[in-house]
């Protein structure tokens, strides 16, 4: 490889950790190449993708970018997992990916700048979708009038109920 494809390399890879919501430091060494096209397949689905490059390449590319920390765990056979979009969904995948297959291991990741760990990946990929939360919020949001409406009526009944009562007491006597 020249200097010229590794400079494009390098190029293509920062633009890449730019725009990055959430990238994810993996090792696939001994990985089968069909299980990497699977992991491959689904993360296009969800708005992300898995690049392999050289470890001095991915050194070069986050620097000034926010992934910057993720320099000190390039190293062996690196996969880099970049989310665009969602964190919830690819790092749904990788924790499955990492659980079912033996020889997918991660290392840490980074979320909007900030360094977390292979635990904190896993605690993010038991949250619901963002569908679901925004779903949840709505919910709560449209409890509150609701909830306001029943109090404010409560005052007009009670007042109705106990003019029933007088009456229903008169009728009797």
């Amino acid at each position: 490889m020249n200097r010229d494809d590794k400079a494009a390399i390098v190029n293509e890879l920062n633009s890449m950790f730019s725009r990055a919501k959430f990238s994810v430091v993996a090792d696939y060494c001994g990985l089968k190449v069909s299980d990497l096209e699977k992991i491959r397949k689904d993360l296009r689905d969800c708005k992300s993708e898995i690049r392999i490059a050289k470890n001095t390449l991915l050194k070069r590319a986050v620097a000034d970018t926010s992934c910057e920390s993720l320099t000190e765990d390039f190293t062996g056979t690196t996969a880099i997992v970049m989310a665009y979009d969602d964190p919830v969904a690819p790092a749904k995948i990788l924790a499955k990916s990492a659980e079912t297959l033996e020889k997918f291991v991660l290392r840490s990741a980074v979320l909007e700048g900030e360094k977390i760990t292979v635990d904190n990946i896993v605690a993010l990929s038991k949250l619901p979708t963002r569908e679901i939360l925004l779903g949840q919020l709505l919910s709560v949001m449209n409890g509150v009038p609701t909830a306001l409406v029943r109090v404010l009526s409560g005052v007009p009944r009670t007042f109705l109920f106990g003019l029933q009562a007088i009456k229903d007491q008169k009728e009797q006597a």
